[in-house]
């Protein structure tokens, strides 16, 4: 089996979205809850196979933060790892031999470019567009907007009670 025969089959087995854009280029769409969606570039060259996924756009604040989670977390990434382009985008990328690319190893790959990208987004959200996040949701409150998609960064708004000993919720 070609290795384009078998990204096409990992593809169709795992029920993606994706068009192919060339012989061993491909362009999936993984499905996500925190982040709805990621793009995912698949590109099998002559001796290598590369995938590249593209996770959120640079930070507005907060860099050397959002950077330190980046590199912490690529600790603990299987096969792929953070890096950013000229303008501080953030993606998910990683090189391999083409005799390493197996069914099995390419769903893998995705697996864990999906858990990353989409576990780890609203992280980096809170982390670098903390203020963007602010902004929104107070704009949307003057105008009587709905607030249904920022519920998961309302602690940011909103001071956390405190906690005081002794009380019913000990």
């Amino acid at each position: 089996m070609s290795l384009d025969d078998t990204i096409k089959a990992t593809l169709d087995s795992a029920e993606l979205t994706y068009d192919r854009k060339g012989d061993g280029v491909y362009f999936v769409t993984l499905p996500g809850t925190k982040k709805l969606q990621t793009n995912c570039w698949l590109v099998a060259r002559e001796h290598s196979f590369a995938i590249e996924a593209f996770v959120c756009r640079r930070p507005d604040e907060a860099h050397e933060e959002v950077y330190r989670f980046l590199l912490r977390r690529n600790a603990k990434l299987y096969g792929v790892h953070y890096t950013i382009d000229a303008p501080g985008d953030i993606y998910l990328v990683g090189r391999f031999g083409l005799d390493t690319v197996t069914e099995a190893e390419l769903d893998k790959l995705l697996g864990q470019v999906l858990e990353a990208a989409d576990g780890d987004f609203n992280t980096l959200l809170e982390i670098g567009f903390a203020g963007s996040i602010r902004r929104e949701w107070d704009w949307r409150v003057s105008r009587g907007e709905s607030l249904a998609n920022l519920q998961a960064f309302k602690h940011l708004i909103e001071p956390e009670t405190p906690h005081h000993p002794g009380s019913l919720t000990d």
